[in-house]
């Protein structure tokens, strides 16, 4: 099995991390809703918060109005933010009007908003008395989307965190995949670990509360996502073990920590090449043709969805980039120590937001490619940086070896486009 090497000039696991606190500019932990409703196919989340709330989760799934989404707001009224009126008791009411007309719903989460959190109504204690109403049909849990204080994909972390606490027992040796994927890429990850005999794994989230999650002292766990710090945590307090790896982008990437798992689980070598030759040497073609664009070219990260180190480790280790800075919300060493690793020796590593000194510096390096949140990329594009949405990394899929083509291609788009522009201009 052929192991990743580091770079010759050293990793970035040891180097300085600039630590900044400021002005942020990032989407709110409601967001995971759009990518988690459509998940857990018998799960609702039913956001307390304003109409501010509503108009961002419609705008952002993009749901026409008479489609049957997974997802809805209890609307926080005046009479609720003066305290004129009870919100445990309205709560109680919508609830139950909305299990009434959706049988279907077997987990409900309720979803704190920055309204409910200052107006601090304790939607902990809402979800356990709902849960001793509603059971043992629906299952009530409650978790922070509220973006005062975290990043959007610290949605997903809240949600999967708040499930542990009331999974199952277990003492099976188990395989547990954390994080939340699209089904077509989640089908290929679990076929490449069955077809290396690994076939005692549960997924969080599974698709549906029937298909039981499980966890105890016997429980070895891979994370997919790089930003479930909490569920990390939490799966830790219930005695699981975390495998730690980078995580699965590009080909690279995607062999470690198909390694690491087959390590954990005995794979045979010869096993493990014959299930990874084919999806791996088709990732390289991919990836190859797709990094045209992108081979010499600078990038520098803002921090927004906490995906940013992978990635860089990515885009400079297999499309032949250079990173200037890497930015990340939040920097978790038994998360991302295996992706600093490997990540070469050179950018500047940040961690926290100055959205100031941040445009700053990325004015300065004046890099081929920035990587940032929606609201600094058009103003960043006017001044002719050319800029990836961060968010698209985050709804796209991008995981694992048949998506890996695809994902440097979201990287060369924008530099191929400001190519055209030119030669356009100049005709």
């Amino acid at each position: 099995m052929n192991r990743p090497f580091p770079p010759e000039n050293g990793g970035c696991r040891s180097a300085p991390v600039l630590k900044e606190r400021g002005q942020r500019e990032v989407f709110c932990g409601l967001t995971g809703i759009i990518w988690l409703h459509r998940k857990m196919q018998d799960a609702f989340f039913l956001v307390v918060g304003s109409r501010t709330c509503a108009h961002l989760l419609q705008s952002a799934a993009g749901v026409m109005i008479f489609a049957e989404p997974r997802f809805g707001t209890a609307i926080l009224e005046e009479t609720d933010l003066a305290g004129m009126a009870d919100a445990h008791a309205e709560l109680d009411r919508e609830v139950a009007r909305l299990l009434e007309r959706r049988p279907d719903i077997r987990q409900l989460f309720l979803v704190g908003s920055c309204p409910s959190e200052v107006i601090k109504i304790d939607l902990a204690r809402a979800a356990e008395r709902l849960s001793q109403v509603h059971a043992p049909h629906v299952r009530v849990l409650n978790y922070s989307g509220s973006g005062i204080e975290t990043t959007f994909t610290q949605g997903e972390d809240a949600c999967l965190a708040s499930m542990v606490p009331v999974l199952k027992e277990t003492t099976a040796r188990e395989l547990l995949l954390v994080g939340a994927l699209p089904d077509v890429v989640e089908d290929q990850m679990v076929d490449l670990l069955t077809k290396m005999g690994i076939t005692n794994l549960r997924l969080l989230p599974a698709r549906r509360i029937d298909e039981t999650t499980a966890v105890g002292p016997n429980t070895v766990f891979a994370l997919t996502q790089p930003f479930l710090g909490d569920t990390h945590a939490a799966l830790e307090r219930r005695g699981a073990r975390h495998i730690t790896a980078p995580f699965p982008f590009g080909e690279e990437g995607t062999t470690a920590w198909l390694r690491a798992i087959a390590t954990e689980f005995d794979v045979s070598e010869d096993l493990f090449d014959e299930v990874t030759s084919a999806p791996r040497a088709r990732a390289r073609k991919a990836i190859a043709q797709a990094a045209e664009a992108l081979l010499g070219k600078s990038v520098f990260f803002f921090p927004d969805s906490q995906l940013e180190i992978p990635l860089a480790r990515f885009l400079t280790r297999e499309c032949g980039m250079s990173a200037i800075e890497v930015g990340s919300p939040y920097i978790h060493d038994a998360l991302h120590g295996p992706d600093l690793d490997l990540l070469p020796h050179g950018p500047q590593i940040a961690e926290g937001q100055d959205v100031d000194k941040q445009l700053t510096r990325a004015r300065n390096a004046r890099p081929d490619l920035t990587v940032c949140g929606l609201g600094l990329a058009n103003p960043l594009e006017a001044e002719g940086l050319s800029t990836k949405w961060a968010i698209e990394l985050v709804f796209t899929p991008v995981h694992f070896y048949e998506q890996a083509g695809d994902l440097a291609s979201l990287f060369a788009r924008p530099l191929r486009r400001k190519s055209a522009l030119r030669l356009e201009a100049a005709e």
